[in-house]
């Protein structure tokens, strides 16, 4: 014989909503065109419209988008074309040299042509002097027994050709 608790929770779970009931919400609009969403009933003056309101159930599979129509709409041609490139960046010296050659330029603290100045600083470090003339610049490296080298850059903040370098004269 089944104990009154076990009945009491049986004739309880008969009584509960199904899971995929929907609630009710008033919709109340005020003359102002404020809008209030409850479960009780709307003020005086406020216009009601009921809103069904389905819960989420874990596991179910809700669509939030409509399907789309795959059908052709009228007028619209469909013309190939090439496949733009979407993420390349163009450097400001025009992409002369890759990234690769870059990376390894700057490992092997070497200078080469279309390497930026920020590029030429990661490779030799700041400059010890800084020349700007009209549209061009010049950074100078005075290097250990005598040696110097100047990195010339053209308007747009590009190295121009190899760096130069010079040997100082003995005092002797």
């Amino acid at each position: 014989m089944p104990s009154k608790t076990s009945l009491f929770v049986l004739t309880s779970l008969l009584f509960l909503p199904p899971a995929g009931a929907a609630t009710s919400l008033h919709r109340c609009e005020a003359p102002d065109g404020s809008i209030t969403f409850t479960s009780m009933s709307c003020a005086n003056g406020e216009k009601l419209s009921v809103q069904e309101v389905h819960p989420y159930l874990p596991g179910s599979v809700v669509a939030i988008m409509p399907e789309h129509n795959h059908e052709e709409i009228s007028g619209m041609k469909n013309t190939g074309r090439e496949p733009g490139i979407v993420g390349h960046t163009q450097d400001k010296c025009g992409n002369l040299i890759d990234a690769r050659q870059r990376r390894e330029a700057i490992i092997n603290r070497r200078v080469i042509a279309g390497m930026s100045q920020q590029d030429v600083e990661s490779a030799l470090g700041k400059p010890d002097k800084v020349n700007i003339r009209t549209s061009t610049t010049s950074y100078r490296y005075d290097l250990k027994r005598g040696r110097s080298a100047q990195v010339d850059f053209d308007e747009r903040g590009c190295v121009k050709a190899k760096a130069k370098s010079r040997t100082a004269k003995s005092p002797r």
